[in-house]
């Protein structure tokens, strides 16, 4: 199968997917009702899409295309209030977060459409412990050599993405001591990681062609790599980011992709290496170990900093393309968190040294996510 052609897009366009944890409201555990809220949905006017993901406890919403943060902001918001308006009806809470806190794998139950079902066959157990949550940013790329130019220089802010949206603490009822222990999950599957490292178009379809021909993919979505390029779409896909428990921080992770993407695009301020790759895994595993706290290994110096620092200091390169773009109150949400040390992580960490039962955590959470900080849901 030759790979599809990428596709025309507006540079630096946006587009949003976020997957939900659909929860009761008894005992808060994950509850197979992707079924029941997909058919609710469908009955409301909105914006992008609402589909099943692989297992029946989750769903995910996306927007449609965007060109600002506050259109992506507008568009979140209004599928948030269709999903709670949606999941009180049916006596369930929506819930953010990378990971659900102490639901077991083995409950779980395969959606039932021919890719899930395929995959289920092939992964095993993966497909099952894959009931972890995160958030796709698309950035539009004008052709697609500067999508895989782009890629690569956005690889060197993975850590950055994965501390900033960290909110997998948990898993199994355990602290697992990681910020985000959802990439973790991710791992596991074979085709993972890093895209080659290709700047050509024509390069990576060699590529492409040679894996087809082993029989090992079919098409770009057999690729779990942290960045993925999307033809169809004429996008790069970031994929490293934990869901968010508020659509708000979901929209200046956006804001942050897009910000990045015009400092690259109109300034071109470093050329990728294939070496800045000896650092990379270091990079990952430090965010999601250590979150806000990590350490970040320059590529093109070896130098050691805190990622904190490095982040603050990516902020200020990126000022003029942030206000062009009309980012700036999103990315002073995250620059906020920044400075505080705080992310999503540790938001649920304080919560559960407060109530020491994670049921109460994840009903919080909801509420949090409908736009509250009390009651997840009505009385």
């Amino acid at each position: 199968m030759s790979l599809e052609p990428f596709e025309k897009s507006a540079a630096l366009s946006l587009g949003v997917e976020l997957e939900m944890q659909l929860v009761n409201t008894h005992d808060y555990d994950l509850a197979p009702y992707a079924e029941d809220m997909l058919r609710l949905m469908s009955k409301i006017p909105l914006p992008g899409a609402v589909v099943p993901e692989m297992t029946s406890s989750m769903i995910e919403v996306s927007t449609g295309v965007c060109h600002t943060a506050s259109e992506v902001l507008g568009q979140l918001s209004q599928l948030r209030d269709a999903l709670v308006r949606s999941a009180d009806k049916l006596n369930i809470a929506i819930v953010g977060g990378g990971t659900h806190p102490f639901q077991q794998w083995h409950e779980r139950r395969i959606y039932d459409k021919p890719r899930f079902r395929e995959l289920s066959e092939l992964y095993g157990y993966l497909s099952k412990q894959f009931t972890i949550f995160g958030q796709h940013v698309h950035l539009g790329c004008p052709d697609a050599d500067s999508a895989l130019l782009t890629l690569h220089r956005m690889s060197r802010y993975i850590p950055h993405f994965i501390a900033l949206s960290a909110s997998s603490p948990y898993v199994q009822g355990q602290d697992t001591a990681f910020d985000s222990a959802r990439l973790n999950s991710v791992f596991a599957f074979p085709l993972s990681g890093r895209a080659p490292f290709a700047l050509s178009w024509d390069e990576f379809t060699v590529y492409f062609d040679k894996m087809a021909r082993t029989g090992v993919v079919k098409s770009m979505k057999d690729f779990y790599w942290d960045i993925r390029p999307k033809p169809e779409f004429g996008t790069i896909e970031i994929r490293v980011f934990d869901t968010p428990l508020t659509v708000e921080r979901a929209a200046a992770l956006a804001a942050y992709v897009q910000s990045l993407g015009a400092w690259f695009m109109a300034d071109q301020p470093f050329m990728p290496a294939e070496d800045d790759y000896l650092v990379y895994t270091y990079n990952r595993f430090q965010a999601c170990r250590f979150g806000l706290e990590a350490v970040y290994v320059d590529p093109a110096t070896g130098g050691h900093m805190p990622l904190r620092e490095h982040i603050l200091l990516t902020m200020d390169q990126l000022a003029r393309h942030t206000d062009t773009l009309s980012a700036s109150a999103s990315i002073d949400l995250l620059r906020r968190s920044v400075e505080r040390g705080e992310n999503d992580a540790r938001w649920l960490r304080e919560r559960q040294a407060e109530e020491r039962l994670l049921a109460e955590v994840i009903r919080q959470a909801a509420g949090r996510f409908r736009g509250g900080s009390g009651s997840a849901h009505p009385a």
